[in-house]
């Protein structure tokens, strides 16, 4: 809001010397929230919103804390008192948003984030919540004990856990638990819940009916006495104001279980929401923060405790008080066990490349779920320590570029563009070296080509009588 005001002015009421006149400056955030929390521009009155309290210091200062009390103590509230900007009933759902949002008080809102947990994990270690680190490399996020950050004694198992290993977990929870199945059993126990609310609705109804007959009995009995009889008429005026306080009691009790009842949808919708869920769940269209929204519906909150330094246990605790606990990795980055196996297998009979090309064949993804590369079978290499059995990865009748370099007495780097051009015929082998098929007719034909050339430079001073350095 105070966004969009951004180089407009703002009415306000001025202050000192000018004060109660109208003035105009920028919306700031506190103006906005005062506007949203008064009472007033929904069309109420209220009074004694805040309390004031005065205290003695025991140096003999006096001071003065004021505070905010809850609406169900104000002293004074008359709605529709006044033409308002917005209704009442808005008025309540802008006061319930405000205070969702408000993460001062332990809200937690569903943010705009790609991580599911945001918000509602907690570190199983020492109960403290986790919070979101997003890396710079990859935008990938982490959850945080906040503990971890602020303390340096860290309980046992305060560590960081990628949001990638949590968030598919939790999510596929949540879709079992949305099955036809389950929904179903929801609605037989929402159908008792309903009829629960029905009985409880129907004494409700009768206690206000009884609260009105004694409101009209009263109300009878004041409009029949005499007025010379002030002191008999005063006593039922007021007995006749006590049973419309029973009254108004009783109706704003029977208000209260109507819209505490919850809302239950129609069961074909419902079930059609439930075979549609998994889909709806990956649409493009569908929000991080919709999501979100989904999760916390029906899972109160996820804590996370560690294993070792590989796994991880995942606690899942549903708002009907039920409770799920499942095991993942704490790493998502890592190159699943096969797929290394493969290479520690295949790296001595095939290129890079082809192992690439058949671990994708194979359906295997790296860490990071992306299709293999000549660049992925290097790093897990590396990352492995695995080397081939045999260094020389020529056959029969070839050679490398090294040999080919001291057999014509050229620098290696001059070889290279013959290669790629496909001048020189060649293979590439493992770890793409060149295999390179040399025979006395290959040899007498590159001498002659190196010899009449004016571009290379010879590394030998006998090359003219072929003698080897």
């Amino acid at each position: 809001m105070v966004q969009a005001f951004a180089g407009r002015r703002f009415p306000r009421r001025d202050t000192g010397v000018w004060e109660g006149r109208l003035g105009w400056g920028r919306l700031t955030h506190g103006r906005a929230v005062a506007v949203l929390k008064n009472p007033a521009y929904a069309g109420a009155y209220a009074y004694g919103r805040d309390r004031s309290v005065r205290r003695v210091r025991p140096d003999g200062t006096v001071t003065t804390s004021v505070t905010r009390r809850p609406r169900d103590q104000w002293p004074v509230l008359i709605t529709e008192h006044h033409e308002g900007y917005i209704s009442w009933p808005r008025y309540l759902q802008i006061e319930a948003k405000l205070a969702a949002n408000c993460t001062n008080t332990g809200a937690r809102p569903p943010r705009e984030g790609p991580p599911l947990c945001q918000g509602i994990i907690f570190c199983g270690s020492c109960g403290f919540p986790m919070n979101t680190s997003y890396r710079r490399a990859d935008n990938t996020a982490d959850y945080v004990c906040t503990r971890a950050r602020s303390d340096a004694v860290l309980a046992p198992g305060c560590h960081t856990i990628a949001a990638a290993a949590v968030d598919p977990k939790v999510a596929g929870l949540l879709l079992a638990a949305l099955t036809p199945e389950h929904v179903q059993l929801a609605l037989a126990a929402a159908d008792q819940v309903h009829h629960r609310h029905q009985r409880s609705h129907r004494a409700a109804e009768l206690a206000v009916e009884r609260a009105r007959y004694e409101a009209d009995r009263a109300e009878r009995s004041f409009a029949q006495v005499e007025p010379e009889n002030r002191m008999v008429a005063r006593s039922l005026e007021t007995r006749w104001e006590a049973k419309l306080t029973v009254l108004a009691q009783a109706e704003t009790a029977l208000a209260d279980l109507i819209a505490a009842e919850p809302a239950v949808p129609e069961p074909g919708s419902l079930q059609q929401l439930a075979h549609d869920l998994p889909a709806l769940w990956d649409a493009p269209t569908t929000t991080a923060r919709d999501r979100k929204r989904l999760l916390r519906t029906l899972i109160a909150d996820v804590t996370v405790r560690h294993v070792d330094d590989a796994r991880a246990h995942i606690g899942v605790r549903w708002h009907t008080g039920a409770t799920d606990e499942i095991t993942c990795d704490r790493r998502t980055n890592r190159n699943p066990q096969a797929a290394v196996l493969i290479v520690r297998e295949l790296l001595d009979t095939c290129s890079d490349a082809a192992i690439a090309e058949h671990l994708n064949m194979l359906g295997f993804t790296t860490g990071k779920s992306r299709r293999f590369t000549v660049a992925s079978i290097r790093h897990i290499r590396q990352q492995h320590a695995i080397g081939s059995k045999r260094n020389d990865p020529t056959g029969p009748g070839e050679i490398t570029v090294p040999q080919v370099a001291r057999i014509l007495h050229i620098h290696e780097s001059a070889i290279y563009p013959w290669l790629r051009s496909g001048e020189m015929t060649a293979r590439q082998g493992r770890h793409r070296r060149w295999c390179i098929p040399w025979n006395d007719e290959t040899e007498a034909y590159w001498r002659t080509r190196v010899q009449t050339s004016s571009h290379l430079t010879r590394t030998n001073p006998n090359y003219e009588t072929g003698q080897a350095v």
